[in-house]
């Protein structure tokens, strides 16, 4: 019985909903991460990162434990220390 799909194209709208946001993801972290190399100066970081495609895992971590963008990040509440007079 034919239901008419065909199972070439039911695989390949399933790789492309998956795909196109996993490029995104990755293209975004890898050009945040060679740019932070590159101005830092750090040419083993861009030669690494440019070369090693790891879906983003190489670039968010040398983003935040390299270049510790992520530092100023946090969900603790400020407090205020009051001054004496």
């Amino acid at each position: 019985m034919h239901w008419g799909f065909d199972q070439q194209s039911i695989v390949t709208s399933w790789m492309n909903v998956g795909f196109i946001p996993t490029m995104i993801w990755s293209l975004s972290w890898k050009g945040l991460a060679l740019w932070h190399a590159a101005k830092r100066n750090e040419k083993w970081w861009f030669i690494g990162i440019l070369i090693i495609n790891t879906i983003g895992i190489l670039e968010i971590c040398y983003l935040a434990f390299v270049v510790r963008l992520f530092a100023g990040i946090s969900n603790k509440p400020t407090s205020k220390k009051k001054r004496s007079s």
